[in-house]
């Protein structure tokens, strides 16, 4: 494998893996079959510029030919994003985190509630997924309603729109859709009128 082609595989294995998607996740959103993914990834095939459009968008990422002089500021710049990002991502584990311990703590003064338990495993499984900023107003209010029930169990209705919000975005997340209310065009596995990916 030539070194420019391995850099690029290399890093296009490091993107996915980054997001939490598998070969075949990264299938169905770029277009690009599973099994040619893998060979991309080994170095077991010539990477085509039509392939790796599709499987950059499917992995958010934009391709573009940079001035040499402009490359370092570029990495930089990317540099400053990817700490951001993690940044991001530690905070999302820390109010995730918050907010298991506080329906643990509710559940045991409520344990017949099952709404409490639904939450908690809402909770839980959300930890798997990278939640965008905006999305975490929802994890906020699931601690203001859980708050809120602690003190007044009566006001269960908060938590139950709680655990419809956590349960909206859970879906949303793993179905790779976006929960500003745009979901993504879906585009077809192939094409007749486009070459193959061969």
């Amino acid at each position: 494998m030539i070194y420019a082609t391995e850099h690029i595989a290399n890093a296009l294995r490091a993107a996915r893996e980054a997001r939490g998607l598998s070969q075949r996740a990264l299938s169905t959103k770029s277009g690009v079959p599973q099994s040619h993914i893998s060979k991309i990834e080994n170095g077991a095939v010539d990477l085509r510029v039509s392939s790796l459009v599709e499987l950059a968008r499917g992995l958010d990422l934009e391709l573009m030919l940079v001035p040499r002089k402009g490359v370092s500021a570029v990495q930089s710049i990317v540099r400053g994003s990817a700490l951001a990002a993690s940044d991001t991502a530690r905070q999302t584990l820390k109010e995730l985190k918050r907010l298991q311990d506080s329906v643990a703590s509710v559940t045991q003064l409520h344990p017949a509630v099952n709404e409490l338990a639904q939450l908690q495993r809402q909770v839980w499984e959300l930890q798997y997924f990278r939640i965008p900023r905006h999305d975490l107003k929802a994890i906020h209010s699931a601690a203001k309603a859980v708050k809120a029930f602690r003190n007044n169990p009566q006001s269960l209705n908060a938590v139950r729109d709680s655990l419809s919000q956590l349960r909206n975005l859970r879906n949303a997340l793993a179905h790779g859709l976006g929960t500003d209310g745009e979901n993504e065009s879906v585009r077809p596995a192939y094409s007749l009128d486009e070459d193959g990916h061969g």
